[in-house]
């Protein structure tokens, strides 16, 4: 390897969505950081089967109201 090109590659900890925690060794941030996840296997639907719909930033509830209506049609 040429020296000087690559990042720095250090223990991290990662904390998953029910507080658990472990080590690994990766490029981010610096040695000793820790990366809290958001999603993760226990909770992403692909590993789970649940569905479950996670609204960050509001944008479910801006679909929503932006397309909420449509193909409805109230009885007359």
């Amino acid at each position: 390897m040429k020296p000087g090109i690559h990042p720095d590659y250090h223990d991290i900890t990662i904390v998953m969505t029910d507080g658990s925690t472990f080590k690994t060794r990766s490029c981010y941030g610096a040695a000793g950081d820790t990366l809290r996840l958001d999603i993760d296997p226990k909770s992403h639907p692909a590993w789970t089967g649940v569905q479950r719909i996670i609204d960050s930033g509001g944008q479910v509830a801006k679909f929503n109201k932006k397309f909420g209506g449509l193909g409805l049609r109230k009885p007359k």
